[in-house]
Formats: structure tokens, sequence, C-alpha cells
């Protein structure tokens, strides 16, 4: 009930000419190969140590995840823990949750292997539709900016080898574990919209693929706001229901947009 009240309260607004877009990465632009537990498991075993389940593994790195971006926010930038090290004690403990407590001198070869893929393109994919939608965006003379809760290697390495680069894809990237803010914090769409030119929200967009960290916080700044719904998720069936605008993919997005702003156009001419 909670919720659909949120979405009620930041139902669309007018329509408005679109200076700036920006999205959302995991989930939106790219995507995990697989589970997350398979990677950790697949190191575990590599250095030839017995590894938990992979739906364990999964789970307790979910648990441990969530406590350290609790305790630490943004991979650890307002306390000035190095990424490394946030990283160090997430995957310890998601192994420890899982059932496993390694030797330090085991761990540190699991911990090497698994940090060195994660700031690699080998654990991720990028969706087919990224690439085309950004540069016609872009295109049109908008302004896009990517907008993620992620540390500094998606921007310097994991971004521009899948073939997301600023300037050709993006002009601008927010991303939480360098400037130390997150979403839902609605003040990273400030950022955004500042770092676009000075955008006024009504003349920018936002999506992405969480109606808590995407959605519901650019439209309570004012931004337009869809969500997409790559894995047909309970949670945008319930927003849809709901009145938000929800898309499968960024193609379907792209043509929302062109007609939207075509009325926008035929208004403006009247």
């Amino acid at each position: 009930m909670a919720a659909q009240a949120m979405m009620r309260k930041a139902a669309p607004c007018a329509m408005r000419q679109l200076k700036c877009i920006t999205v959302d990465v995991t989930g939106t632009l790219i995507a995990y190969k697989g589970l997350l537990g398979d990677y950790y498991c697949k190191a575990a075993k590599a250095v030839g140590v017995p590894c938990p389940d992979y739906d364990q593994m999964h789970e307790g790195f979910k648990v441990a995840y969530t406590e350290m971006a609790s305790k630490y926010p943004c991979f650890g930038q307002a306390t000035k823990m190095s990424n490394r090290d946030w990283w160090r004690t997430c995957v310890r403990n998601s192994f420890r949750e899982a059932g496993y407590d390694y030797s330090n001198e085991i761990f540190d070869h699991v911990f090497k292997r698994i940090y060195s893929m994660f700031g690699s393109t080998a654990p991720y994919m990028i969706y087919s539709d990224a690439q085309p939608f950004l540069r016609w965006a872009r295109k049109q003379g908008i302004v896009v900016g990517v907008v993620s809760n992620a540390e500094y290697r998606y921007r310097d390495i994991i971004l521009p080898t899948l073939g997301l680069n600023q300037g050709s894809e993006w002009d601008f990237g927010l991303f939480s574990g360098i400037v130390g803010i997150e979403k839902p914090d609605p003040r990273i769409f400030e950022i955004a919209l500042k770092k676009a030119g000075g955008v006024a929200p009504e003349h920018a967009l936002h999506i992405g693929d969480s109606l808590v960290k995407d959605y519901l916080p650019a439209r309570e700044l004012g931004m337009h706001a869809m969500l997409l719904d790559r894995f047909k998720s309970k949670e945008a069936r319930v927003a849809r229901e709901a009145g938000v605008p929800v898309f499968p993919d960024l193609s379907d997005a792209q043509n929302f947009i062109i007609s939207w702003q075509e009325q926008v156009k035929r208004a403006s001419m009247i």
C-alpha cells in the first residue's frame, strides 16, 4: 500500500521537450552473465578449496553486500575505505555467510581472482539495444548521463570495454563510489541535472529498472521517469497497474520517446 501511494504521488508530469536523459546501468544497459554466486564458487574451486552450493553462495553475498552498503555506503567512499578493501571484506563475509571461512592465505588467492574478474568484462554482457539507444539520443541533441550505484571500475574499465564510451554513448557519468551519493537519494539526480548544463527537471527523463531506486526518486525531483522490465518482474507489473510507464526494452522506450516528442512539437505549433 505504501509503494502504491508513493506511485500515485509520483504520477507522470506534463510532457516537455527532452534535453537530458539519464540511465541506470545494471539491468538497464548491461547485465551479469549467470548468477554472481557462480563466479565466487569458480574462484574457490580454481585454487583447490571446497565451495558452497551456488545458490547458497548467492544468498550469502546478498546478506554481506547489504550489510557493507549499510555500514560503509558508496563502497566506503565516505569513510575513505579503499575500493579493494571494501570488496575484500564483502567477499570474505559472503563466504562466511555461506558457511565457509578459509585461511588468510587461501582467501587471498580466492579474492584476487574474484576482484580481478569483476574488474573486467568477463561477468557482464551488454544488451543489444543499449548502444543504439544511447547513440540515437545523443544524435537528437539530448544530453545523456549514466547514473549508477557502482564503483569507479564501471566508469574506467567495464563500460568502455563493453563499448559504452563517454563521448560517443554518454556525456557524463555519476557513480556512487565516486560522488559519494547513491540512489534512491534524489541528490544524485540533482547533480545529474547540473552536469547536463542546468537542465530543469521537467525537461529530463530517467530510465532504470528499479521502482524504488530509479523511478520514485527521479519523479520526486520532478523529472520524467520510466521503468524497464526485461525480466517480467512482479514489481514492474504492480507499477504498470498503478500507471507507471513500463517498457520491455530500450527499443520500445525509444519509440515512446519519439512519439512523445512529436506530440510536444505539434502542441507547440498550435
